[in-house]
């Protein structure tokens, strides 16, 4: 008896890809009015720098980084991030509104200031955490 042998070629199908075909866009109306109508607008001055104060508006609350600039001009000495917050809370200057640490939120945004202004900056950092208001701020 003979045997037919089957012969299986592997299935190659190939990809085709399909061309997305763009599709042109209606034409659109003129909304606009024409460049040479168009209004010269005036040049608008300047607006003027407004300076931080360290004294809140009635009804508002203070930040920490206001509250520290007032306990530091009042302090003789420098003083450190969780002291500051100490004497802050202590005054009635600033009350925290349930952060667990306040301290590094106050640190961090000091050294913020410190980078972005640099020597226009309100706060000079001395040591490892200890910080003075800068002379003239």
């Amino acid at each position: 008896m003979a045997t037919t042998r089957k012969t299986t070629t592997p299935k190659t199908a190939k990809k085709t890809t399909r061309k997305k075909i763009a599709k042109k866009a209606a034409p659109k109306k003129a909304l606009r009015k024409p460049v040479s109508a168009a209004k010269p607008r005036a040049a608008k001055p300047a607006p003027k720098k407004q300076t931080k104060t360290t004294k809140p508006a009635p009804g508002k609350r203070i930040s920490l980084l206001d509250a520290a600039t007032t306990v530091l001009k009042n302090s003789k000495q420098p003083m450190n991030v969780k002291r500051i917050v100490e004497v802050a809370a202590a005054k009635g200057l600033w009350t925290s509104p349930g952060g667990k640490t306040p301290h590094a939120s106050l640190y961090a945004a000091m050294t913020r200031e410190i980078a972005a202004k640099g020597k226009n900056a309100r706060f000079e950092k001395i040591d490892r955490g200890q910080f003075r208001i800068r002379k003239g701020a």
